[in-house]
């Protein structure tokens, strides 16, 4: 697939198959969260894993959707405001812009590997840090469930139009 066809068939995926991922395939999608830029390349992220049936029972307490326990694979990305980049002028922490090129990149990643993906904001974030023991200054920022999609209809995207978000310069 070219990236304009990726980009055009990537959506959130909330129904999947009950078929593992494979190491390989999952190997890559990390990779390509691993090799997103960051401001002044700090990488302020780690990405959790959890695939193994076990977990997903206690993991699906974090978000409560009957479709999110189906996922077969679940990524907790999470930011290290330690390690983020701040603007000097107004002291913006840049940790949720990085982590979110991250998580684009591995949706793209998994959108060319034949894999569905759904990127969740809304959850229990302080159930998240105490299941994991995080410290403070790591953040869960995302949860990206990751799997085989059950549909292969890709529903039709609504997009405003260009003229509506695109501003020409005019100074």
């Amino acid at each position: 697939m070219d990236l304009r066809t990726i980009i055009e068939n990537r959506y959130s995926v909330r129904s999947y198959q009950p078929k593992e991922v494979e190491e390989e395939k999952l190997i890559k999608i990390l990779e390509a969260g691993q090799l997103a830029p960051s401001a002044v390349n700090n990488q302020p992220w780690h990405f959790i894993v959890i695939r193994e049936a076990e977990n997903h029972a206690k993991f699906s307490e974090i978000y409560h959707r009957d479709w999110f326990k189906e996922a077969p694979v679940y990524i907790i990305i999470c930011g290290d405001h330690d390690a983020a980049w701040e603007r000097k002028e107004d002291g913006k922490d840049h940790t949720d812009v990085d982590t979110a090129i991250a998580i684009d990149h591995m949706t793209l990643q998994a959108t060319e590997l034949g894999l569905g993906t759904c990127w969740i904001c809304n959850f229990y974030v302080e159930k998240c840090k105490e299941f994991f023991q995080l410290p403070n200054f790591i953040e869960p920022i995302a949860i990206l469930t990751l799997g085989y999609p059950k549909h292969d209809k890709i529903p039709v995207k609504k997009r405003k139009a260009l003229n509506e978000i695109v501003h020409w310069e005019k100074f």
